[in-house]
């Protein structure tokens, strides 16, 4: 199932999201990734208030897992929130039902499809090294 773009406007990019990817290999998508270094741990990319962080890392080519489509479904796209929170939607109960679903559960786990961007500020996002869909996953 793939992501769709939300259908509001969300004005203008003034949020950056750095993403911490632990496994960078296999979550690249080279067809769409705006960011310098396909290979590296790090990436920013510029979010607007009103996006979520999914959507955000999909449209700049960062493959976060959401095998439900970003519906609230399932646990696939799981992440770590290291910095800025606050400047996230708060989790609903059905996000937090779903979250303890998931693998290496933590006090700043959120499901990145549920996390809404509400406010300017330093956000900053660890992609566990197991978030990865086995059939998109590189031979060994």
């Amino acid at each position: 199932m793939h992501l769709r773009h939300s259908d509001h406007d969300h004005g203008p990019k003034t949020v950056k999201i750095k993403y911490l990817v632990e496994n960078p290999e296999g979550m690249i998508d080279e067809d769409h990734f705006t960011g310098t270094d396909p290979n590296a741990k790090e990436h920013e990319f510029m979010a607007a208030k009103g996006e979520h962080l999914l959507e955000v890392a999909v449209e700049n080519g960062l493959n976060i897992e959401h095998a439900c489509g970003a519906v609230c479904a399932c646990s696939t796209c799981h992440v770590y929130i290291e910095k800025g929170m606050e400047c996230l939607s708060e989790a609903e109960e059905e996000e937090e039902d779903r979250v303890e679903e998931a693998p290496g559960l933590q006090i700043n786990s959120r499901l990145s499809c549920q996390c809404i961007i509400q406010k300017e500020g330093e956000i900053v996002v660890r992609v566990p090294a197991w978030n990865r869909n086995a059939v998109k996953e590189v031979p060994h």
